[in-house]
């Protein structure tokens, strides 16, 4: 099987129940210790034996279709995802049946922690463009960082950095008026393609305004205007959803931030 024609999952198909749609790494050649990524990614500190334990681990990979499912609520919990191409959103259903975006997920980052204590996952996680994870099967995860102290340490720190990552957005945004809700996600955007060696000043928007909106708490029509005076002001650049960052040091004082 060739990885350029395997199927992948799309619309309403669940990774867990299509083993056809996973692929193999040693298809792909691709390893942890080579991939791009590794320093995002694997555990910091990790000697060169638990580096290749850890690789024999991740055997499989999917890939998913832009706007199709990773997983939903109340899936088995079986494996954490390190996403190695593309942009996830994670979100949930608010009590009026509203989808309400979580969090925006990219390269290098892990989905799925939060099914780990209820062995079911809380959150829906969707792709926002084509799509590849690698699987970490979660119990053979767990019995490996068993017997290496030094990866379950830095397991847990990789884990815990994504959800404190959250968790400090949820409660910056939720202290900030509309327009410095957008400059701070604009800001914290910025620096992820930083790390990711891509330019900081101009990127992509892998999100529509309406899923920008329901993660900061606006309205649309709010994150319309919001991106039109910034603009206005020759703070940024907008032409769809390619976006320029022109004025750094402005926007980091529009926060707060030095620049």
């Amino acid at each position: 099987m060739q990885a350029e024609s395997a199927p992948v999952l799309s619309g309403r198909e669940k990774p867990t129940n299509a083993a056809a749609k996973i692929l193999a790494f040693r298809e792909l050649n691709t390893h942890c210790t080579t991939c791009a990524l590794r320093g995002l990614c694997v555990p910091h500190g990790l000697d060169s034996r638990s580096i290749e334990s850890l690789d024999a681990l991740v055997t499989n990979h999917l890939r998913i279709r832009k706007r199709a499912s990773l997983y939903r609520p109340g899936d088995a919990f079986g494996a954490l995802y390190a996403i190695r191409l593309g942009t996830f959103k994670t979100l949930m259903l608010a009590e009026d049946g509203r989808e309400q975006v979580t969090g925006f997920h990219m390269a290098g980052e892990i989905l799925g922690p939060d099914g780990i204590s209820a062995d079911a996952y809380v959150c829906q996680a969707v792709a926002l463009e084509d799509s590849e994870v690698c699987v970490l099967p979660f119990r053979q995860l767990d019995e490996m960082a068993n017997d290496n102290p030094l990866l379950r340490r830095n397991l847990y720190r990789l884990i815990s950095r994504d959800i404190g990552h959250d968790r400090n957005m949820m409660l910056l945004l939720g202290s900030r008026c509309a327009e410095e809700r957008l400059v701070v996600f604009l800001l914290d955007l910025a620096e992820r393609y930083h790390l990711l060696g891509y330019s900081s000043s101009e990127f992509m928007l892998r999100m529509t305004r309406e899923e920008i909106a329901s993660f900061l708490g606006l309205k649309l029509e709010t994150i319309s205007r919001l991106f039109s005076h910034l603009q206005g002001q020759g703070m940024i650049q907008v032409q769809g959803r390619a976006i320029k960052l022109l004025d750094l040091p402005a926007l980091k004082q529009r926060v707060g931030r030095h620049p």
